[in-house]
């Protein structure tokens, strides 16, 4: 399974992007894909996650309200639709897929990871 997650930059405060992640190869029957961050000198976090059908979905705490996970299963594909960002989510932004039914918000429970897309917002 190949991973290859789009779509960050630098944007202002109280701005808003758009993260996708295209997953190719052998696909679980079920998954559930998921968005990690990681800011310099601290581990990955849990961001976000959807499941394969689009029936659940998970969010840390810090994003509730702000960011928005969506995914399209016939193109194996998944968004993170970020708003009201802050200088606190600056970070490489991390798309990964973990084959099951459930959404994690362990990093080790994923087993393939895409390249990271940085994210940068200035105050």
């Amino acid at each position: 399974v190949q991973l290859q997650a789009s779509g960050g930059g630098l944007v202002q405060a109280g701005g808003s992007l758009r993260l996708s992640c295209a997953a190719s190869g052998r696909i679980f029957s079920r998954y559930v894909m998921g968005w990690f961050r990681q800011a310099p000198g601290k581990e990955r976090e849990f961001v976000a996650a959807i499941n394969w059908s689009g029936s659940t979905t998970s969010y840390a705490d810090s994003v509730k309200g702000r960011f928005t996970i969506s995914g399209d299963n016939a193109k194996n594909t998944v968004s993170l639709q970020m708003n009201s960002l802050q200088p606190g989510d600056t970070a490489v932004y991390y798309c990964a897929v973990r084959g099951g039914l459930y959404t994690e918000i362990d990093v080790r429970k994923y087993h393939y990871w895409g390249q990271g897309t940085q994210v940068t917002v200035s105050s």
